[in-house]
């Protein structure tokens, strides 16, 4: 026989406290996987960022001026590059060229635009990147 006077916790004390833990530990759940998810889309930008970074060192602009070229590279990401001559600049003869020489030299900037693509969540994302590049002679195309 149970004493009137006797500390306990009733079946509906023990239900509320259930119910309190199952949403904090609910929350602290979908925290940790939005966690996951964030250092999943930080790790995949940084991947696309190395692979643009690749492809823009390995630009010779001179040789591929007015192209656009686009590839795969793997594990999800698709890259794009464009290289457009910006400006040509004729260059003055210096005291040791050659002064039977028909044209004087010319040098040209080329804009170079790298774009590494991927899929992630909530759709596409994509990195850029643009430089400029020096090239030998006169732009040739586009």
């Amino acid at each position: 026989m149970p004493r009137s006077g006797e500390a306990g916790f009733t079946l509906l004390e023990v239900l509320i406290a259930f119910i309190i833990a199952a949403l904090a530990l609910g929350l602290m759940f979908d925290a940790a996987i939005g966690g996951l998810r964030a250092s999943e889309t930080a790790s995949r930008y940084q991947e696309g960022l190395s692979l643009a970074r690749s492809h823009l060192a390995s630009i010779v602009a001179g040789g591929l001026a007015g192209r656009e070229l686009s590839g795969d590279d793997g594990r999800g990401f698709h890259f794009t590059v464009q290289i457009k001559p910006a400006a040509t600049a004729t260059l003055a003869r210096g005291p040791n060229d050659d002064p039977s020489q028909a044209t004087p030299p010319q040098i040209t900037l080329y804009s170079v635009t790298v774009t590494e693509s991927w899929q992630g969540d909530g759709g596409e994302r994509q990195i850029r990147l643009d430089s400029a590049r020096l090239g030998d002679g006169a732009a040739k195309g586009g």
